[in-house]
């Protein structure tokens, strides 16, 4: 074998060692679906078995196109569980044509313009004493607060939504998995 044989092969190894771990980092099981961060925030919510609700509700306010756009954009993912929580008839409620804008209100009510992975938010969290307060796509502000090692987001309402998988990297933003439905003052 000659050196420079040697030397790529040195190379490749080191190189398939260095970026298979890199790459694993990147993606995030959410809903039994490997999330890709190469893909768009409906291009992969679509494969969560956790969020068919939420899936459904942004299909039905015509949001795809927003949430597919460049962005960037940072959403707190709601799963299925958490519209269970509302009282019943509320998302049959909301999914009716008629309702569509308090639809597209409550969601967009999840989503803030810009980037903001858990770090940042932490950050906000620390430089505002405690309790920082994140502007809505909807208009209406969201509260972020640390409780023990989790971040807490809560609505308008007071209630308060658990950050269950954070940092779920997209190619337009990042998704962080919430516990509860947030819902804006004016809605409902």
């Amino acid at each position: 074998m000659k050196i420079s044989s040697i030397k790529n092969s040195v190379l490749s190894i080191l190189l398939v060692v260095m970026v298979v771990p890199a790459m694993a980092q990147q993606t995030k099981m959410v809903g039994g679906a490997e999330m890709f961060p190469t893909k768009n925030i409906v291009e992969n919510a679509v494969n969560s078995k956790d969020h068919t609700t939420l899936v459904a509700a942004v299909k039905a306010a015509d949001l795809v196109a927003t949430l597919q756009s460049e962005g960037p954009f940072t959403v707190f993912a709601p799963v299925n569980a958490a519209f269970d929580k509302l009282p019943m008839g509320t998302v049959d409620n909301l999914l009716m044509m008629e309702n569509k804008a308090a639809l597209q209100g409550v969601l967009t009510y999840h989503v803030i313009a810009g980037k903001l992975n858990s770090k940042d938010i932490l950050n906000a969290i620390r430089m505002s004493k405690g309790k920082a307060t994140l502007k809505t796509v909807n208009g209406q502000e969201v509260y972020a607060m640390k409780k023990g090692k989790n971040i807490i987001i809560s609505d308008a309402n007071g209630s308060m939504a658990k950050v269950t998988i954070a940092n779920v990297n997209q190619s337009n933003g990042v998704i962080h998995v919430i516990d509860t439905v947030l819902l804006p003052s004016s809605e409902m």
